[in-house]
């Protein structure tokens, strides 16, 4: 939708009024680095141009109108800034509700009512974290609209993490608020999920395409598996910091793995671990491999990350190996994996441009014979973090 379209929407849900205020947050696709950000790893994701707009304006009383363009069924969400807690019956607006409740907690109080309008081009359940892009984006909002110019944009992915874990009952890393709120076009960030310490990393694949396949396997982290996979992660580093003095999975390297992962008693942990800790060191040296320009190198390190995530970390599924196995043996290829918490969602692959239409057709045919199922692609260009809209097109 075009945001003169947007502005009008917002007019005839919420009335006429004061103009509303028009602001973007985007999404992110991570190119390698699943699993390490609540580890103390490295990740290495890019901001989209797909992402969620919001419109939003204050209201003379307490009360908050919250809608959303893509859940337009479910009508105005009314709530109020005296009672805001989470309910299941509250459904997608826990995001924005959680961000208001933390910046309540953080002291910077919100000191009136606000009317939201909400619209994404993210595909819902898809791993492209549009939970954080609202969060993000709402978060900005409420920087702008009540004058909180201390707070950073950083602060504000700190705060949409923070909601997100102890509001909406998501154990999540940084990784997804950071790079919404801290993205720049045409680079990836390499972020030190430990120190919060970042690069912003030029990406120049020249003929070559960021391909984004959705296996429209919906994931819902809150209900999956991820929580209980940060749990084993916690487990093991407890075991080894008995013995060894480290405060996080990523101050290990593979070397220090194999010599201590006896410590760790129980197999599935032990594999768990591995994966943080592989995975870390391959974030770093795929940072080195496109330093280099060797994007070869890059992909098959892509390749890699899957087989950990599918093998020791198992928080893939059946439709998105397949997904990632045929993409593997296509001409064009450099590297394809799944990208995101996993348990469903997207692949992330680099095609030579001229390969596009046959890894598309090929895997269409391939998936929908396996699972009945239609592939979704998107071919996403590397774009800004969150920002308002003073002059939007």
């Amino acid at each position: 939708m075009k945001i003169q379209d947007l502005k009008m929407k917002f007019a005839e849900i919420f009335g006429e009024g004061d103009e509303p205020c028009i602001y973007f947050a985007p999404g992110r696709v991570n190119l390698i680095g699943d699993h390490t950000d609540y580890n103390g790893g490295h990740v290495f994701p890019c901001a989209l141009t797909l992402g969620t707009y919001a419109l939003a304006r204050k209201r003379p009383d307490s009360l908050l109108k919250l809608y959303s363009q893509n859940f337009s069924s479910r009508g105005v969400f009314n709530s109020s800034l005296d009672d805001i807690e989470y309910s299941k019956e509250a459904e997608w607006t826990n995001y924005p509700k959680g961000v208001i409740w933390t910046f309540c907690k953080k002291g910077y109080p919100i000191t009136s009512g606000m009317d939201i309008f909400f619209y994404g081009d993210i595909p819902g359940g898809a791993g492209l974290s549009s939970s954080a892009a609202i969060e993000v984006v709402t978060g900005l909002v409420l920087k702008d609209l009540f004058h909180f110019e201390d707070v950073s944009m950083e602060e504000i992915a700190l705060m949409g993490q923070y909601s997100e874990n102890h509001f909406n009952g998501m154990n999540c890393g940084i990784m997804d608020q950071f790079t919404s709120a801290m993205g720049k076009e045409g680079h990836a960030i390499f972020l030190d999920t430990n120190t919060l310490e970042y690069e912003h990393v030029p990406v120049c694949l020249k003929n070559i395409s960021i391909m984004i396949t959705n296996s429209n396997v919906k994931h819902s982290l809150v209900s999956s598996a991820y929580n209980d996979r940060r749990k084993e992660c916690e487990k093991g580093l407890n075991m080894l910091q008995k013995m060894i003095d480290i405060n996080s999975l990523g101050d290990l390297n593979n070397e220090q793995f194999e010599r201590y992962k006896i410590l760790i008693s129980d197999e599935t942990l032990q594999k768990r671990v591995k994966h943080a800790v592989s995975e870390n060191r391959r974030t770093v040296h795929a940072l080195d491999a496109l330093r280099a320009d060797d994007i070869q190198e890059f992909g098959r390190l892509m390749n890699k990350s899957h087989l950990s995530l599918r093998d020791d970390f198992e928080a893939s599924c059946d439709e998105v190996d397949l997904l990632v196995k045929t993409a593997w043996e296509l001409p064009g290829v450099i590297g394809s994996r799944m990208t995101g918490g996993g348990f469903g969602g997207c692949t992330v692959s680099l095609v030579k441009k001229r390969n596009r239409n046959l890894f598309k057709s090929k895997l269409t045919a391939v998936y929908q014979e396996a699972f009945g199922l239609q592939p979704e692609f998107y071919e996403v260009e590397i774009g800004g973090g969150a920002e308002k809209l003073s002059n939007p097109a």
